[in-house]
């Protein structure tokens, strides 16, 4: 099975994430889309992460009864703060006969040299890309093993809903319907 892993902090997951996750279900030939949240992603500042298993209830909330997306916690356990590179040693070890590819945006992509171990990424993954405002993806768009989408561009980022939130505005359609009812309920980002 073709598997795309999604990573991210989901901080809270958002329509725009579900965009992008059926997009790729539906628009390349990978037949699942698991979203890998990240306990502690070594580029962002951890205080502003709201607890890790009620980031994966966000995301399971978000996927609801489709079974061609999941949801992942394999970071939960491995060492922190998680480093792709071995985020797919231990899926690979786990999952041997899946054939695991990353999704990103055409942003991270353009830095990708500077994550840990790129080269071998590159070399053993397919990486397929979506288009983000202001960026093409740099030089590695060319890499053989990079697929270049043509996915929706979604302005819409975990930062601006959780700021939208703190400022009392309505964000309710920014967010899968469950998601905003736990958020709700729960009074995440309003301080």
């Amino acid at each position: 099975m073709r598997i795309g892993l999604f990573f991210g902090s989901f901080n809270p997951i958002h329509v725009g994430h579900m965009v992008l996750a059926n997009y790729m279900l539906s628009f390349t030939d990978l037949q699942q889309v698991w979203f890998v949240v990240s306990p502690h992603n070594p580029l962002k500042e951890k205080s502003s992460l709201l607890d890790q298993n009620q980031r994966l209830h966000m995301v399971n909330l978000a996927i609801g009864d489709n079974l061609n997306l999941k949801s992942n916690n394999i970071e939960f356990g491995l060492p922190q703060p998680s480093y792709t590179i071995n985020t797919l040693a231990h899926l690979k070890e786990k999952y041997p006969k899946h054939e695991f590819a990353l999704i990103m945006g055409a942003d991270n992509l353009q830095t990708f040299h500077k994550w840990k171990n790129y080269e071998t990424i590159l070399d053993n993954y397919k990486i397929y890309t979506y288009p983000r405002p202001g960026f093409d993806g740099g030089a590695l768009r060319l890499h053989q093993h990079v697929v270049m989408t043509e996915a929706p561009v979604m302005e819409i980022s975990s930062t601006f809903i959780r700021n939208a939130i703190k400022a009392k505005k309505d964000v309710s359609y920014f967010v899968p319907a469950p998601v905003w009812q736990y958020i709700d309920e729960m009074n995440f980002y309003r301080k």
